[in-house]
């Protein structure tokens, strides 16, 4: 099936979910004391939004809002527009808004679409901007229509549906044995292990299509923006972050690739050398402070070679890379990388 998106119609997120599920406070406290099976959504694009799982009585007795499911759930800041998908029932904390569709039959398959389409839009709350319901639920966004310009959603379920993909395989047989202490670990600043180079813009009058990666201030699909065609090109084997935009998420680069002014590039210094198992150890712990540039600051080059990481070190005091290394490989699926 061919989804042709010019022949679609538009329509307002308020014609198509009912209005917004506000969320109530929800404390990661709140969860440790009251461990349970009901998922409760927050505001992270990590997990699918889940910040944890808690008690259900717990959260009736709190008065919490309960949804039976499934529904949609949009971060109201934090990873502001960040959209899940919670086929069952959920309890949505203070940073996150629930919709539910108008169309009393829908099943998943619609949700799944409409998820898809509403993440395409996450790019509007850039720079620390908040959903603003009134503002989301007057977005239009394009659709699928029949002839009675409706939202086709026999054809958005049956498109769902042809979606083909394979079961993950790995030859990895058993969980690692290997065990992480972050309180052993020695701290480093970025620019003792990396040369750090900053992009360079590209405006949309100069790009032409092509098969080069073109990396922009985006968090999903490894940073690529799109295609295009490049004669100068950013060399492979290292670490991008966005220091604009989505700033912090953080990638591995296996193959050439221009970058943008929105995107600084990380080079291993010459004392150690970079591949993707201990590239891609390195790019979990530098994105794990990406929330210190939350609220619409910008991870500057100046404030990247500053910054200070904790890694597992060698007796020397040096980083064990090879320690990294080995751990990423001791990983279930990590033979599919």
């Amino acid at each position: 099936m061919n989804l042709d998106a010019d022949k679609w119609s538009k329509y307002k997120v308020s014609d198509i979910f009912k209005p917004f599920i506000n969320g109530k406070g929800i404390t990661e406290q709140e969860i440790k004391d009251n461990p349970g099976q009901l998922v409760a959504v927050q505001s992270s694009s990590e997990n699918n939004g889940c910040m944890g799982l808690i008690d259900e009585q717990y959260c009736r007795e709190m008065k919490y809002k309960i949804i039976t499911g499934p529904c949609l759930t949009v971060a109201r800041s934090g990873s502001a527009g960040f959209v899940s998908f919670q086929p069952g029932k959920c309890v949505v904390g203070d940073s996150a808004k629930a919709l539910i569709l108008h169309k009393k039959d829908a099943n998943i398959y619609h949700y799944l679409f409409l998820r898809t389409i509403l993440l395409a839009n996450m790019y509007r709350f850039n720079y620390g901007r908040k959903v603003k319901a009134s503002q989301y639920m007057n977005m239009e966004i394009a659709l699928p229509a029949d002839f009675n310009q409706e939202p086709n959603w026999d054809f958005i379920e049956k498109y769902i549906k042809s979606l083909h993909y394979k079961p993950i395989i790995t030859a990895i047989e058993k969980k690692s044995n290997l065990q992480i202490f972050v309180s052993e670990w020695g701290e480093y600043k970025l620019e003792d292990l990396f040369s750090i180079k900053k992009g360079k813009r590209l405006t949309k009058a100069d790009m032409i299509e092509g098969n080069n990666n073109f990396l922009g201030a985006i968090g999903s699909n490894n940073g690529v923006r799109q295609k295009i065609s490049a004669s100068k090109l950013w060399e492979p084997n290292c670490i991008t972050v966005n220091y604009n935009g989505s700033v912090g998420e953080t990638f591995y680069q296996a193959e050439p690739f221009w970058a943008s002014d929105d995107v600084n590039i990380l080079y291993a210094k010459d004392f150690w050398i970079m591949n993707k198992y201990n590239a891609l150890f390195l790019a979990t712990v530098i994105k794990a402070n990406k929330y210190r540039f939350s609220y619409g600051r910008k991870w500057t080059l100046e404030k990247m070679k500053e910054t200070i990481i904790k890694l597992p070190q060698n007796k020397d005091g040096m980083p064990d890379f090879d320690y990294m290394e080995t751990y990423m490989k001791s990983l279930l699926y990590s033979d599919r990388i």
